[in-house]
Order: C-alpha cells, then structure tokens, then sequence
C-alpha cells in the first residue's frame, strides 16, 4: 500500500470519527433553540442527547463484532450510511419525537462507525506507522470533542439549529464514496457466527444502565423505577458473562482480560473518559455560571484545552514513541492531567479565568498523551483478527466512562452546592435555596433573574465550592489510574518502536 492510500484510509477512519464526537458536543449548544422552535419541554428536549448516547452505548461493542464477522469497510460503509441519512431527518424534523427517534439512529450509525473504523486503523498500520496513524486519529478526536460547542453555537446563530444535522450530509456522501475506493476490506477468518445471545445480554444490560444513570438525578436514586433499571442491568450482565464463557468464539473475549496490559490501558481509558471528557461540559457550565458567558465564548474559553489535544499527539509521535514505552507516555499523561485538574480545583474559588487557564493547559497537554496513545496500547496486545472487539471495547469503555462520571461528578456537585447554600444562605425557605441550587447546576447563576448582592455572593461561594469538590474528585480519580496503569502495563508489551522513513508516513 502506498503512502497516498494510506492517507485515504486515515482519512476514512478519522474523519467519521471526528463527525461522530463533533455531532454529541454540537448539538448541545443548540437544545434552548431547538426547544423553542419545536414547542418541546425540557424532559423532550433532553432525549435530543439521550437518544443518541443510549443507542451508541448499546450497540458499539456488537457493532465490532459484526465489523470482524462481516467485514470492517462493509460495517464503516453501513454506518456512514445510516448516520448520514438519519442526520438528514434530524435536520427536517417536524416535531421533537421525530427528532428523538432519528438521534437514537444516529446512534445506532456512529457505533457501527466508530468499531469498524478503529478496527481498520489497526489492521491497516503496523509498528511505527500504528503510532501515528493512531496519534493522528486521537488529535482529530480532540478537536472534534472540544470545538464542539463552538462550531455549534456559530451554526446554530448563523444558519439555524437545522445546520448542526445537515453539515453531516455532504460530509457523509463523499465519505461513502472516498471509503468504497480506498479501504481494502478485512474481517477475523475465525468467526463463523453471530452471538446472538451474547448481543442481546450485553446490549439490554447497557441500556438499562444508561437509562438508570441518565435518570437516577432527576427521579431520585432511591426511585423503585431506577432500582429495578439498576437490578436488570446488573441480571444482564451476569447472563452476558455466561454466554461468553460458553462461546467457543465470544462476542468479548474474557480470556483478553488476564493480561495486565490489557486492563492497565482499560483503567487508563476509563479514567481518561471519566475525568477529563466529562470536564468538556463541566467547564463551559462553570465558565457560564461563574463569568456570566454566553455558549459561544464559553467554547472559545476552552481553546487551551483544545490547541494541546490537536498538538501534542502529534508531537508524541514524532519524537516520544520510539524512544518512551507505551507505559511511560499512558503514566505521564494521567499524572499530568491530574496536576492540571488539581489547580483547576485551587483556582476555582477564584473565579478568574487566568489562573483556570494554567490548569486547562497541563490537564490538556496530559489529555493529548492519552488521546490516541489509549486506544493503541489497548490494541496492541489484541491480535489484528480481533480488532474489531477490541475497538468496541474501547469505545464502550469511553463511553462508560463519560456517562458514570458525568452522573457521579453532577451528584457531587449537587450535594456540595446544596450544602455550601444551605449553610450561607440560612434564612431562605427549602424552595428558594432550591432554585439558587438548580441555576447553579444549569450554569444559569448570572443569566437569570437578578440577586441581590449578599444573595449573589453567598450562591458564588457556593458554586465555586460545588466545583471545586468535582475538579478534586476527578484529579484523585485519574492519580489513582496513573498508579494503576504503571504497575499493570508491561514495558515489554508497549516498547518503543523505531522510526520509519519519512516518506512511509500516513
């Protein structure tokens, strides 16, 4: 394969890539308008995001099974098609229930994106040229997760909410088109069926989780509906590990799971997902509630988050992989991106852009170790047949790890908040503490009805405090992993590789 088919096939792989992570930050920014326009409350237009995160958690560790049975450019084909297709009706919907129904197809399209596109980066590359093929993949991702809400709010001011659907359709029909030229197909020679039962128990397991999770804030975790989402999911997994342990070619392969390399970058990417990608909501919100910043600028405030995610993997690549260990770099980033979250922890009493500044800038240095490097390591003890698996591994674990750590890091928000006004703020009935807590927690603390000061200074101390408890949180949460991950990677299974020339780069 020569060096300009590589770089098609790199594009094949990051660019839906980039339009699937673009598409769950974009439309964030556009749920007041949308609301609006399709007359929808806010329980409608939160399943807006719910719809596609339910249905791209359920379906992308089957959709790389599917991809290895198959085939990887016939599963990245199909998925191109069916996201292309739904983002078009997400575009011209009617009413908020249309909307829903075609984000949940959505969903169902990026995961078959996502696993047969990770899948095809490493059959595709070996050695050295997997490090950079998988460098460049992650600083793609970056941009994508982060720029989100900025492209998102210029769309949705310029050319209306509908753009945020229909900027997916030119972009999907060409890589349709540029994917059926230039991906060579490949799949695992060994697997002869489907694992029906395997897909179902998983699958079922995961929606009720997520659904349990999504929910568990606004019914109450103490809910009878949340419990017994809770004690199904748990049911599901069970039957799920079962089944696997009975196929003789598992849709999961538990066996992956005995080597510490495996679990070490599993830890890895969890924490990563958990700590740092939930903090690209929590950020914009703390940027809106604490300065008083529109959706807009809040985005623009996260470029020192976004600049290192596009930067560094690349700079990793071309002068860190061939001489630091896969090990190494996943333990440098962690422990950076705990430091970074630290003094974003410091600082948040502060509420002065600054000194948030330094914090973002080391915690997104750290973020842009891991943002490729992750999901190489976790590969490369997988042999190349099975990277279909281990892609929807990978992607089912980020994913896992953004939902449980944006629901964990929201109720520890919601307590400490609650705690800091009902302390300071004394006097006030449970009903207006409760309303000062909620626009605390939307972010709206300065964009609605005006305080009065004592009251504003009070419900500032509180929400800085209500921060600061989550930045702790999730920096001792990725120390934690950062230790993890040193003891559990093997050096041997992550050594260094050589360069290659130049002229065999993707």
């Amino acid at each position: 394969m020569d060096a300009t088919q590589r770089l098609l096939v790199l594009l094949c792989v990051s660019v839906p890539s980039f339009m699937i992570n673009l598409d769950s930050n974009i439309v964030a920014v556009s749920l007041p308008t949308i609301a609006r326009e399709l007359h929808a409350d806010f329980a409608a237009i939160e399943w807006v995001i719910s719809a596609y995160t339910l249905t791209f958690a359920s379906f992308v560790l089957p959709a790389g099974t599917l991809a290895d049975r198959y085939g990887r450019k016939r599963c990245l084909t199909a998925g191109l098609a069916i996201f292309t297709a739904a983002s078009f009706v997400c575009g011209a919907a009617p009413s908020v229930g249309v909307l829903n129904g075609a984000r949940a197809f959505q969903g169902l399209g990026a995961a078959l994106q996502l696993s047969a596109a990770l899948a095809i980066l490493s059959h595709t590359f070996r050695g050295a040229e997997r490090a950079r093929a998988f460098a460049f993949w992650g600083a793609v991702i970056g941009v994508a997760i982060t720029l989100g809400p900025i492209v998102g709010g210029v769309i949705t001011q310029s050319l209306g909410w509908e753009w945020a659907f229909y900027i997916n359709v030119p972009v999907g029909l060409v890589m349709i088109a540029l994917t059926l030229y230039a991906v060579t197909d490949s799949r695992d020679p060994h697997a002869k069926r489907v694992d029906v039962m395997g897909f179902l128990s998983f699958s079922l397991a995961l929606f009720l989780l997520t659904l349990a999770l999504i929910s568990g804030n606004h019914q109450g975790w103490d809910s009878a509906v949340v419990r017994y989402e809770l004690a199904g999911a748990g049911l599901l997994l069970a039957v799920f590990v079962v089944v696997e342990r009975l196929q003789t070619r598992p849709m999961l392969d538990l066996g992956f799971f005995r080597r510490p390399t495996y679990i070490g970058a599993c830890i890895t990417n969890l924490a990563f997902a958990a700590g740092l990608l939930t903090m690209l909501t929590y950020l914009p919100l703390y940027f809106q509630g604490g300065f008083g910043s529109d959706a807009r600028t809040a985005g623009v405030l996260m470029l020192p988050l976004a600049v290192p995610l596009f930067v560094v993997p690349r700079l990793v690549a071309r002068y860190l992989t061939h001489r630091l260990s896969g090990r190494v770099l996943l333990s440098m980033g962690l422990m950076l991106i705990a430091a970074g979250l630290s003094w974003l922890g410091i600082s948040a009493p502060w509420l002065a852009y600054p000194w948030m500044l330094v914090g973002m800038l080391v915690a997104g240095i750290g973020a842009g170790f891991l943002n490729g490097e992750g999901a190489k390591v976790s590969m490369t003890v997988i042999p190349p047949e099975r990277a279909g698996m281990a892609a929807g591994v990978g992607g089912t674990i980020r994913f896992a790890g953004i939902v449980v750590g944006f629901a964990a890091l929201g109720a520890i928000l919601f307590g400490r908040a609650s705690s800091a006004v009902a302390t300071a703020l004394s006097s006030m009935s449970d009903a207006e503490q409760g309303a000062i807590v909620h626009r605390i927690v939307s972010g709206d603390l300065l964009g609605g009805p005006a305080l009065s000061p004592p009251v504003l200074d009070a419900a500032l101390d509180s929400f800085a405090a209500g921060y600061q408890a989550i930045f702790f949180t999730a920096a001792a949460l990725v120390f934690c992993a950062s230790l993890a991950s040193w003891l559990l990677i093997r050096t041997a299974d992550t050594a260094p590789h050589c360069r290659v020339p130049s002229v065999n780069r993707p």
